[in-house]
């Protein structure tokens, strides 16, 4: 059996979070994942606090296991949900988009773990000295949001940049991406885009359709020339996004054109206009499986992987 310090620091069965996704990461999902022994996480999304304080009282009528919440500071109710988080205790916060600094004395003093999500050893350093009890190195293989930077790189550059335990996350849908998350130095793994076919997850039949047809490139990045890139599915949004990006519309023209476009692929399923955000993992994902089967799943694949990892070694 696989167990690290993450496991002991959070209460956890598995060193496994799941990610916080958009429309998509409610009470229901993390319950799940909790209940399989991961730590599930509540996306707080552009969500205000009468929403979140719903989908974390939706989890706790279904499991008495730690789960998170993920914070989006570029969120306009940042503040809102922020300040519920602290009142309501929740055992762990992940950020992303953002700087959490401001937050982070709040938080702490209610008890709360706080883990970032990091895409560059700056922030990690940063978010380090203010107090975090572990970072979440993402690389950019993943979907929604992502930097620069690849997991393969990333991650042992932050593991040498703090003294903090790091999950890995972006690329990592089985037991071969987990087990290479150890070997580069990480104790956990953060996994979003192999939960959305998760049985419990109730984002739209379409969305799902689109993950597990998706093959090794089926992704892409829009959003560098407004600063915040997003890896999504191609589709015909996608792609018109990609092109009016490289024309002369104004920042605030094309800023408009993603709007709504991930609620409409997540909750109506809208095949043309909607955003399918994904990781680049989508093309490994090929069935729907409950939760804990999917996190026992990728731990022993896992440990076969481990098991044999000195085979080259003389």
């Amino acid at each position: 059996m696989i167990r690290t310090p993450i496991c002991d620091l959070l209460g956890i069965e598995y060193p496994i979070f799941q990610g916080g996704m958009a429309w998509i990461s409610d009470g229901k999902l993390a319950a799940a994942v909790s209940n399989g022994g991961g730590l599930g996480i509540i996306s707080a999304m552009n969500a205000n606090a009468e929403y979140l304080k719903k989908q974390i009282d939706l989890a706790r009528s279904l499991t008495d296991k730690p789960f998170g919440v993920n914070i989006m500071l570029m969120s306009p109710f940042a503040d809102e949900v922020a300040k519920l988080v602290a009142e309501e205790k929740v055992a762990v916060v992940t950020t992303g988009a953002g700087n959490p600094s401001r937050y982070m004395p709040m938080w702490l003093e209610a008890g709360i773990k706080v883990i970032p999500v990091v895409a560059s050893v700056a922030m990690a350093r940063l978010v380090t000295k203010a107090g975090a009890a572990a970072i979440i190195a993402e690389g950019g293989e993943s979907g929604g949001h992502v930097g620069d930077l690849t997991t393969m790189v990333l991650v042992p550059q932050v593991c040498n940049a703090t003294d903090l335990p790091v999950l890995a996350a972006g690329g990592i849908g089985d037991g071969r991406g987990v087990a290479a998350a150890f070997l580069l130095g990480a104790v956990g793994v953060q996994v979003g885009t192999r939960f959305l076919v998760a049985e419990e997850c109730g984002v739209h039949p379409n969305y799902k359709k689109k993950v597990l047809k998706a093959n090794d490139i089926a992704t892409m990045v829009t959003g560098k020339r407004l600063g915040h890139p997003v890896r999504q599915i191609k589709n015909q949004f996608a792609k018109e996004y990609a092109k009016a990006e490289y024309s002369s519309i104004s920042d605030e023209e094309l800023e408009k054109l993603g709007g709504g476009a991930l609620y409409r692929a997540a909750v109506e399923g809208d095949e043309k206009t909607g955003d399918f955000l994904a990781g680049q993992i989508s093309g490994m994902i090929h069935k729907e499986q409950p939760a804990a089967e999917i996190i026992r799943e990728m731990f022993e694949g896992a440990e076969e992987v481990l098991k044999g990892a000195g085979k080259w070694v003389k």
